[in-house]
Formats: structure tokens, sequence, C-alpha cells
């Protein structure tokens, strides 16, 4: 269980991230089930990347992990939201 935390923390992180960064730009908004996995995907993304760059030792584990799912859940639900909105 301890070694599934830190992604259940990012997906969870991700998922919210995605939402929240979909809602409030409405240009490249995307329906809810989409933006939550691709936040989600996204989360998990941006969580291992902060621990990569060394994010884990200037923070606790579990706080990085929850900040790189936000941004990177954030980040793909955008990009993911922009490619849709362009093929439309």
């Amino acid at each position: 269980m301890e070694a599934l935390l830190p992604i259940i923390t990012q997906v969870i992180a991700g998922a919210v991230g995605g939402n929240v960064a979909s809602g409030a730009l409405k240009q490249v908004a995307i329906n809810a089930v989409a933006r939550t996995i691709a936040g989600a995907i996204g989360g998990i993304g941006g969580g291992m990347l902060l621990s990569m760059v060394g994010g884990e030792a200037a923070m606790s584990g579990l706080i990085a992990d929850g900040i790189g799912g936000l941004i990177g859940g954030g980040i793909l639900s955008t990009i993911v939201g922009a490619v849709a909105a362009r093929a439309r």
C-alpha cells in the first residue's frame, strides 16, 4: 500500500488540476470525462517528473506528488483541450 499512495495522490491531484484548468480556460474546454482522464494521466507524469528533478528534496513526498499532479494534470488537460478545439 505504501508504494501505491504516491500514485493515488498523483491521479487524484491530476484529475483535480485537469478539471480546474479546463474549467478556467473556456476556449479549450472538453467534456468532464475527457478532462478527468487527461488530468489523471498528466498527474502521474507530472508527479514523476517532479520527483526526478528533485522536488522531493525540497518538500515532503506526498506534497511533491500532489503539486506535481496538479501541475501535470492541468497542463495535459489544457493540451488535450487545445488539440480537440483545433480539430473542431
